[in-house]
């Protein structure tokens, strides 16, 4: 019997990763990456009328990390078959999704103002078929770590040697379906999976430990036969160390807790219960904005 070491070179040689879209590693760039996809989601929500604000913004540095410093993937090629895959459980905040693929140039930045509009490509929740490089149709919470772990579940037993990212959110462990998922992945021995769980503290109806208390959270993953790191999920080389930690761990998901500020960056928004599932107004929209061009004022100066 193989060691794991052997096992992964193993499955390197059967199908080793095409180059794909270059890694960025000057911090300074993702930072100033990130305040434009924070940038680009408030003008988004603002465009629509409606929308999530406070997870799309304080997400804007994990969909960083992930698609300029982490996965494999090419926008000019979206089907490539040794592509990472990138699952969105917490279909709401597609937002930042979307706006992370634009910059990374899946398609113009200019259609991210079409975000929720009639014959959009861009719906309040992704759908699978209607841009390049979405992996997963989202809508009802809970049910992206079960797409997520079936496809590495193919992977593994096809001998692929792409990965499966997931991004989920805190309040979708109050789903059953996610504990499911949970089992079966520890149970088949993913370790090609990584899960970046939102740790903003925040649903639509108030706090998380308010509504249906979650905690120990890491202690309940590592129960259940998982990797668990935690994060500052506002520290993009902190997130993509992990993502990379994870990589070693040949036979177990890995459920990283990205700890975030709902709103991140964006003064009346951060902490603000309300901001869930509320887009700017004019006023709003402004302050915002520069705000973030502060922010991004201060990279130039470093």
């Amino acid at each position: 019997m193989a060691d794991d070491g052997s096992k992964q070179a193993l499955l390197e040689k059967v199908a080793p990763p095409a180059p794909g879209m270059p890694k960025i590693t000057d911090s300074k760039k993702l930072d100033r990456i990130a305040t434009d996809i924070r940038k680009s989601v408030v003008q988004m929500l603002h465009a629509a009328k409606s929308g999530h604000s406070a997870g799309s913004i304080g997400l804007a540095d994990i969909f960083t990390a992930l698609y300029f410093g982490m996965l494999n993937h090419d926008p000019k090629n979206p089907e490539w078959p040794g592509r990472d895959r990138m699952v969105l459980s917490n279909g709401h905040v597609c937002p930042v999704m979307y706006a992370a693929m634009a910059e990374a140039g899946y398609f113009p930045k200019e259609e991210l103002l079409t975000l929720r509009k009639l014959g959009s490509r861009l719906q309040g929740h992704p759908h699978k078929g209607s841009l390049p490089g979405i992996e997963n149709s989202s809508g009802p919470l809970g049910q992206g770590l079960s797409i997520a772990a079936g496809m590495a579940l193919f992977a593994k037993r096809k001998r692929k040697s792409w990965r499966v990212y997931c991004v989920c959110s805190d309040g979708e462990h109050n789903e059953g379906q996610i504990w499911e998922a949970v089992m079966a992945a520890a149970k088949f021995k993913l370790g090609n999976l990584t899960a970046i769980m939102d740790r903003n503290n925040i649903q639509i109806d108030g706090y998380t430990e308010d509504v249906m208390p979650l905690e120990p959270l890491a202690e309940k993953y590592r129960a259940f036969g998982w990797n668990v790191i935690e994060v500052d999920g506002h520290n993009i080389s902190q997130i993509i160390k992990a993502c990379n930690e994870a990589k070693h761990v040949i036979e177990r998901p890995t459920m990283i807790i990205a700890h975030t500020v709902p709103g991140k960056a964006i003064s009346f928004m951060e902490f603000i219960t309300e901001w869930h599932g509320k887009s700017p107004g004019d006023k709003e929209k402004d302050q915002a904005l520069a705000e973030l061009k502060e922010l991004e004022a201060g990279y130039e100066g470093a």
